[in-house]
């Protein structure tokens, strides 16, 4: 059973799932605390996403698809249900002011990018 808080679920359950190429995506979108980056859905407009969309429109398994690409990197890729996801609950709960939740999330990527970068495999 994954943790309530949703940093370890982020770090246990979505960061073996991110390539690279997502993982410097979201390190851009919280670093510039991007509108791009959104609460409350999915995908609005093109490109305009939540956590999860933008990791899967840098994934080789989810970059071909579009609106339902978030909800399919999660459930087939990353084996979460999105409706129980601490991570999409508490992403959607906290808006754009979740300043501590942003700066846990942008922590965790960095530091699993670092882990990435050491010459022996680190887990993230």
């Amino acid at each position: 059973m994954l943790s309530a808080d949703p940093v370890t679920e982020f770090r246990h359950a979505w960061l073996p799932h991110i390539t690279g190429e997502g993982l410097s995506r979201l390190v851009d979108l919280l670093e510039k605390s991007s509108p791009l980056l959104i609460h409350g859905a999915f995908t609005r407009a093109m490109p305009m996403g939540c956590l999860a969309s933008h990791i899967a429109w840098n994934h080789p398994n989810t970059r071909h698809l579009n609106h339902e690409a978030g909800v399919v990197w999660l459930t087939k890729v990353a084996g979460l249900n999105p409706a129980t996801s601490s991570v999409i609950l508490a992403w959607d709960a906290a808006g754009r002011g979740d300043f501590e939740l942003r700066s846990r999330l942008l922590d965790a990527c960095r530091e699993c990018r670092c882990a990435a970068a050491e010459p022996e495999p680190v887990a993230c």
